[in-house]
């Protein structure tokens, strides 16, 4: 027996950011509950490996590379998507960039974070910086949004999930770059479930903790840094990445018909402590 309603079997789904980390688990989670998956990354070589993994589970897939903070890239890899595996149904903006460290230079005796982070000292958030991390946090998910729904628009369905960050609601020192792109994406989910419920779409959004991945790895590098972080979550435990991939189909599946504009936190209570202060 099985409950249908939780089902994505035969979806089409568009994952960006998909080559490594979170992204990649829920495209594996995807194609391992049924759907075909196109996998978006600005580097090829990990979404061959994906797909490998993808092939290895008896899923479909198809790896595009794109630079989601391109908007003419967005398109092209949208219109591959579709023509290659049908109208999409479900969308996940998962693409990101992150950037720690002051806005303005420091003196040395306050960058308590280079130890971590390896900024340069007397260094500043560049605009190179500063763009990068804005154009692929917030505007490649407002690309990616803008290319996709149309279909969706036309067809009366859609499922759209945008991954954020605890930063969105919860302010650490040195994120002035990306704290602030992740809260413009959590909003955006919003505005959109707001823009898009009369057409029959659901925008929602998962708000991680910390997870091991390779963009957090500087975080997990020794036992002791890892046991520190543990020990400021309520669950006084990490978790496998594949359980936001978990979330992710129940958002992507009919069982989530009638919530729309939400952000779930899957962050070990970390947002509860902080929120009950």
């Amino acid at each position: 027996m099985s409950l249908k309603d939780f089902s994505i079997k035969g979806k089409k789904a568009v994952i960006t950011g998909a080559g490594r980390g979170i992204g990649r688990a829920i495209a594996k989670v995807f194609a391992e509950a049924g759907a075909d998956v196109a996998i978006l990354s600005r580097t090829k070589s990990q979404l061959d490996e994906v797909c490998e993994e993808i092939d290895s589970l008896e899923g479909n897939s198809i790896g595009i590379a794109c630079d989601i903070s391109d908007s003419e890239q967005v398109e092209e890899a949208v219109k591959e998507a579709t023509d290659k595996l049908g109208c999409i149904d479900i969308l996940v903006n998962n693409a990101g960039q992150v950037a720690v460290g002051p806005l303005a230079p420091l003196p040395d005796q306050k960058q308590d974070y280079k130890d971590i982070f390896h900024w340069p000292q007397n260094c500043g958030m560049t605009d190179e910086v500063l763009q990068n991390v804005m154009s692929t946090n917030l505007n490649g998910s407002l690309y990616m949004c803008r290319a996709v729904a149309p279909q969706m628009i036309d067809r009366g369905n859609g499922k759209i999930i945008n991954i954020t960050s605890t930063s969105s609601n919860l302010a650490f020192a040195y994120e002035s770059a990306y704290a602030p792109s992740k809260a413009a994406l959590q909003m955006l989910t919003k505005v959109l479930a707001l823009e898009w419920s009369q057409y029959g779409l659901n925008v929602n959004a998962i708000s991680p903790g910390w997870f091991k991945t390779e963009m957090t790895n500087r975080i997990f590098k020794t036992e002791e840094m890892t046991q520190s972080r543990v020990d400021t979550l309520p669950l006084k435990r990490l978790t496998d990445a594949r359980d936001l991939g978990l979330l992710a189909v129940y958002l992507a599946s009919s069982a989530s018909d009638w919530m729309t504009g939400q952000v779930i936190a899957l962050d070990g209570g970390e947002s509860a402590i902080a929120y009950s202060n």
